[in-house]
């Protein structure tokens, strides 16, 4: 669907942000007009980054007859979204792709994907769980279909914490004091390197506080990045930065492993999808890493999201079709079995669907962790605290570029994505909300 006047453009906007949106899936008037091929195969294009995408789309093929499945593989990250944006553009977009839950409204609002609320709508709404159907449901029409769901959770050297005598922390105040007493128990060492680098870390942590930067009031954007919520978080994070206790090695660097292959840094806070690739990235480490819940405001259990994957029909794809893949791939046991028996590494993604969680667990190997630690029952009880309401904005990309540039300066980097943000709005012609 293409917005084709400012107005509608407008509203699809204001719609696709609106903290009223229902799970309730809505007919849409892209999805169900494919022309099958004759008896013959139908041939679908998927375009992924994820690991195990050829092999899941392998799979279907042996067991499908009358739709066949051509995968190519795409760059991850901003590279991989622009070649999308391109090639929609452009008008070689492929069938199927993946994407990040954080870029859905920005394709949704500029009229690049497939509304599936015909062909999909039914099954996002009975097969997934409503905390994740507010981030494919959109304006009321159901533009993508979930895969997995990663709440955020706290991994730490269990043999560490007990050498420096800290207990797990319950609260991000309990937090702090463990911080405290390890680098004074060891100048050397930090509870946690946080030295920017990763804006969608902090938008998780505020989203478990209880923030919502985005909105809207009538065909009004509302931008809200220094509500009292993110601002505690920020304020939190710059000052354990201030006063040392926390690495300042940026996220994602290459120092980041060392400090915590070496004992340096004894936890980071990670998602459900980071303990995959523990084992190989620490593998000398075996047996001393643990996962515990996120340590909250309050003690009570609540966490935020950090990245996922969802299924999109790209503008202009056989979303009827294509939607028989993506129905396989995400809620049958089959293809969840082909994508994580396929994998060279292991991975502890969490599918959305919880009837499929016992399928990838299965097929993970957790003997990297101490006996007793299960990576996927304790993610899938994080699943179950994750704060509702949260939404994305069609602006994020500009978001996430201006809070970079801030590094570890996190109450600076809010107030510049805010900027940010209300500028993106203004350069696309809509209103902001005062």
């Amino acid at each position: 669907m293409k917005p084709t006047s400012r107005t509608s453009r407008i509203a699809l906007l204001a719609a696709v942000a609106s903290l009223a949106l229902t799970a309730t899936a809505c007919g849409g008037s892209d999805g169900g007009n494919d022309v099958k091929s004759g008896g013959k195969p139908v041939t679908i294009t998927y375009w992924s980054a994820t690991a195990g995408a050829k092999e899941t789309a392998a799979a279907f093929n042996k067991s499908h007859q009358d739709v066949k499945v051509k995968f190519a593989e795409v760059p991850a990250g901003p590279d991989g979204v622009t070649k999308l944006s391109n090639a929609i553009k452009g008008g070689n977009a492929p069938d199927v792709a993946t994407m990040d839950y954080s870029e859905l409204p920005e394709f949704a609002s500029q009229g690049n994907l497939t509304d599936l609320s015909k062909v999909a709508g039914d099954t996002v709404k009975h097969k997934f769980p409503e905390g994740v159907q507010s981030l494919v449901n959109l304006g009321g029409k159901t533009w993508a279909v979930p895969f997995d769901i990663t709440p955020l959770e706290l991994y730490y050297r269990a043999d560490l914490f007990k050498k420096y005598g800290v207990d797990v922390p319950n609260t991000w105040a309990d937090y702090q004091k463990a911080a405290e007493t390890i680098k004074k128990k060891n100048p050397e060492v930090r509870i946690t390197n946080f030295g920017g680098n990763d804006p969608a870390i902090m938008a998780g942590l505020a989203w478990q506080a209880g923030a919502k930067w985005y909105a809207t009031s009538g065909n009004a954007w509302k931008v809200n990045m220094q509500d009292p919520a993110s601002t505690k978080v920020a304020d939190f994070w710059t000052n354990l930065v201030t006063k040392d206790l926390v690495s300042k090695t940026p996220l994602w660097a290459p120092e980041e492993t060392k400090e915590r292959a070496s004992g340096k840094v004894v936890s980071f806070i990670g998602a459900a999808w980071s303990a995959g690739g523990m084992s190989t990235t620490y593998g000398d480490t075996k047996g001393k890493w643990a996962i515990a819940p996120l340590p909250t405001w309050d003690g009570k259990p609540a966490t935020g999201m950090y990245g996922g994957t969802s299924y999109i029909v790209p503008k202009g794809g056989k979303a009827e079709v294509a939607s028989e893949f993506i129905d396989w791939v995400t809620t049958s046991k089959a293809g969840l079995k082909a994508r994580f028996t396929s994998l060279k590494a292991p991975s502890s993604a969490l599918p959305a669907n919880a009837e499929m969680r016992a399928v990838a667990a299965q097929s993970y190997d957790k003997s990297f962790f101490p006996a007793g630690v299960d990576p996927y029952r304790i993610a899938s009880a994080a699943a179950d605290t994750i704060v509702r309401g949260w939404t994305w904005s069609p602006v994020q990309q500009q978001v996430n570029a201006a809070m970079n540039k801030a590094a570890a300066d996190f109450a600076k980097g809010q107030a510049e994505g805010q900027k940010a943000a209300e500028t993106a709005v203004n350069e696309r012609g809509l209103s902001l909300a005062k």
